[in-house]
């Protein structure tokens, strides 16, 4: 639910009957947009009682001019923010105050400013505290700026709305307005803004169709997302029976289902219907699809006799997780810079890469921003990549391909991320449980971490844990080591153990942010080495990576997403899977340690997703 508030808009000079009119439009979209009530402000004193009653209520405030002309659409989307996060209505204006960084909005330089604010914005319980401080300015927004309030960016962009100060500008406002079909406007608005290259051409160009038509068919995006893992898991099976046919059939299902993968997104947009639980699910789905696809390519190969296709299928679970996990630090890292009063960026090679990337993000739709978005391999690129070279060849090449392209988008993007990471000097991981979010178990928790209370560096200990496993994993493909190899699963398992040691530490270095992918690729690698050393069936080890990789995108889905119930500290975490998995190995069950710890980790992640979102 929603309070709304009209306040009075600057330098109004509406005659009487022109301003009763359109404070009952304003009053009626308001409602539309979900307000229980709405109420006419007049005095700061009022403006804090009503954000004291919504606090305790946990309600938003929804606070628009008087003198607004706006399609409805606009104050129902600042009302159904998403995220349950504060919204500005903005318009695209190079002479405005205010410059919109990666969504959110921040007070400019004079000169520097993107977006210009349009007099209507909804703050979130959370911030109605701010609110409650700031509520005698009469610029709220920088107001509540000051205060260190972080405003999504809502633009207006296909809509329209203006501030109105006499009839004229009333009567062509009115006219703007009516020209545009405000449906249309609303179903093309539902597609993102900027994406990729694939689904901007291949998808988008015409599945606003499906969604208008999921809309009159009355179904969810929930359901929309079902539908989608459905049609993939038909591709998977697909691919596994592996003839040309199946082959094909399994190529176009992949499509299709990717097609309603975007179309959940949009039809959430459209019918603005969202929930932590959809997000989530849309989340999880995306990564479990995919990974299937992985299972069913590598299954097919094998079932026609191509050999090495199972360990390209390991190889590609392990590096897009690990990359996965980069990119979410990365961007929670660029939205921590973005939330600060001015660019975080020092001088230096960084710097330059920052500046070029935002000037070639701005030229939308140029070969170089093109080239920029394709070059990170993104998940339209993936599918494609695999549904094309599964159609025409086989699972084995359609991975092998995966596999290179993916290695050098990781090289790439970790490369420059890290550059410039290092001209932003800021820290995130230290900002949230960073505990949790490293997945440490009881035994960094109470006995490692207080044993070291001083000592610092957690990138280096996580980075040498990483490199101790994938140097393990090299040395027993080129048989530098013989299996089994008891000494080298010891030393390997202390080593990685020891990135526990600094657990405590602050991580608010520049490059902390990829702590946990160091982390998740050392697990990752233990067990494909344990898997190597004890000859345990390929499909045991890629069944036990997936459940490891449900466990970290569970942690990460619920943080991106504000979803509730987010796991705490777990009854075991990637120490003591280190330290099962290292005995069973030396005790000569590797197998059986696999499939203990998958069946283990996958029941956990089941059973603590349905409980928790049962209470949500």
């Amino acid at each position: 639910m929603t309070l709304a508030v009209l306040s009075a808009g600057s330098g109004n000079a509406l005659d009487p009957s022109d301003a009763t009119r359109l404070e009952n439009d304003l009053v009626t979209a308001l409602r539309a947009a979900g307000a229980s009530e709405v109420e006419r402000l007049g005095d700061p004193v009022r403006l804090r009682e009503i954000s004291r009653r919504a606090h305790d209520a946990n309600q938003r405030v929804l606070i628009c001019a008087d003198n607004l002309v706006a399609h409805p659409s606009l104050l129902r989307t600042l009302a159904t923010e998403p995220g349950g996060r504060s919204t500005a209505l903005v318009i695209a204006d190079p002479a405005g105050d205010l410059r919109d960084e990666r969504g959110k909005l921040a007070p400019a330089e004079p000169g520097a400013g993107t977006v210009r604010y349009l007099g209507a914005l909804c703050v979130a319980p959370a911030d109605l505290p701010s609110l409650e401080k700031v509520a005698d300015r009469p610029d709220l927004l920088a107001a509540l700026l000051d205060a260190g309030v972080v405003p999504v960016a809502t633009s207006v962009r296909l809509l329209r709305a203006t501030q109105v100060h006499n009839h004229q500008e009333l009567r062509a406002a009115e006219a703007e307005l009516a020209a545009v079909d405000e449906d249309a406007a609303r179903l093309r608005l539902a597609v993102k803004e900027k994406d990729d290259f694939f689904t901007t051409y291949a998808v988008s160009s015409w599945s606003p169709v499906v969604t208008r038509a999921a809309a009159r068919l009355g179904l969810s995006p929930t359901a929309v997302t079902w539908l989608s893992v459905l049609l993939a898991g038909l591709a998977a099976l697909a691919f596994w029976q592996a003839s040309r046919p199946a082959m094909i059939a399994g190529g176009v299902l992949l499509y299709l289902g990717f097609v309603l993968d975007c179309v959940d997104g949009q039809l959430a947009r459209y019918t603005r219907t969202f929930g932590a639980f959809g997000g989530w699910l849309d989340t999880m789905a995306d990564r479990a699809k995919e990974y299937a696809v992985y299972a069913g390519l590598a299954a097919g190969a094998e079932r026609v006799g191509l050999p090495y296709a199972w360990p390209l299928a390991i190889t590609a679970i392990v590096l897009q997780t690990v990359r996965h996990m980069t990119d979410t630090w990365y961007g929670a890292l660029h939205d921590e810079a973005a939330s600060r009063p001015r660019p975080q960026a020092t001088g230096g090679v960084g710097a330059r890469l920052s500046a070029a990337s935002t000037r070639v993000q701005g030229e939308t739709g140029s070969a170089a921003y093109w080239l920029k978005r394709i070059v990170v391999f993104p998940i339209g690129e993936r599918w494609a990549l695999l549904a094309v070279l599964a159609m025409l060849t086989n699972g084995r090449v359609a991975l092998a391909a995966l596999v290179g392209v993916g290695l050098l988008a990781f090289v790439y993007t970790l490369a420059l991320r890290s550059l410039r990471s290092l001209s932003m000097r800021v820290g995130v991981l230290d900002k949230v449980d960073t505990l949790r979010y490293r997945d440490d178990g009881p035994l960094v928790r109470h006995l490692l971490a207080p044993a070291s209370p001083i000592l610092r560096a957690p990138l280096a200990f996580a980075a040498l844990a990483a490199v101790a496993a994938l140097a393990l994993v090299v040395s027993l493909l080129l048989g530098w080591i013989d299996a089994p190899a008891p000494a080298a699963v010891g030393v390997v398992a202390l080593l990685i153990l020891a990135a526990g040691i600094p657990a405590r530490a602050r991580h608010d270095g520049p490059l902390d942010w990829l702590v946990p992918a160091a982390l998740r690729a050392a697990e990752y690698l233990f067990v494909v080495a344990v898997g190597l050393i004890g000859s345990v069936p390929p499909p045991v080890v890629f069944l036990l990576l997936f459940t490891l990789a449900l466990r970290h995108y569970d942690l990460t889905a619920r943080m991106e997403k504000s979803a509730p119930g987010a796991q705490r500290a777990a009854l075991f975490g990637w120490d003591v899977r280190i330290v099962v998995l290292a005995g069973f190995a030396l005790g000569g069950h590797a197998t059986l340690g696999e499939a203990v710890l998958a069946a283990v980790v996958g029941g956990s992640f089941l059973v603590t997703a349905i409980v928790d979102w049962r209470r949500s």
